[in-house]
């Protein structure tokens, strides 16, 4: 329960946990975690893991040679690390930690655009079914790129 008004007339001071952050309010972050400039860290989850189910649909879909099905393992394989290593970089401690963190995702997503470039170039797919997907990983790598490099100047 909240009094309205300390007796002097003053607002009490609102707990820490009572409202998310502020655009406004710079001060009221609490964590050394920068945010990401041009998108959301929601945003961001939500297109890495959208990621993560599309290579799934795109593995399904992959011939069952033995070829085909170590490329699609490798390709999944990282594929679902780059959403899983994106969250774990969300909940970094620290500035360096989040940094360390961007730079196992920005691995991540520049090897599932690797093992897509495969698929494409030995033809065990036709680029045209997968093509955004290789437009999505360029984005991701530079937004994530993008913002290793925000997170490193805010640190000096």
């Amino acid at each position: 329960m909240r009094s309205a008004k300390k007796p002097n007339g003053e607002q009490p001071p609102a707990p820490d946990n009572a409202a998310a952050p502020s655009a406004n309010r710079p001060d009221s972050q609490k964590t050394e975690t920068p945010p990401l400039r041009g998108a959301s860290n929601e945003q961001l989850k939500s297109r890495t893991k959208l990621l993560g189910l599309r290579v799934i649909r795109l593995v399904d879909a992959l011939p069952k040679t033995t070829a085909a099905q170590i490329v699609a393992r490798q390709v999944l394989r990282s594929a679902l690390s780059v959403g899983a290593n994106y969250r774990a970089a969300c909940r970094a401690r620290s500035r360096a930690e989040f940094i360390a963190k961007m730079g196992i995702v920005e691995e991540e997503v520049d090897e599932t655009h690797y093992w897509l470039e495969i698929i494409g170039e030995s033809e065990l797919m036709d680029g045209a079914r997968f093509g955004s997907l290789l437009d999505e990983t360029s984005e991701l790598t530079a937004m994530v790129v993008a913002s290793i490099r925000t997170a490193r100047k805010g640190a000096r």
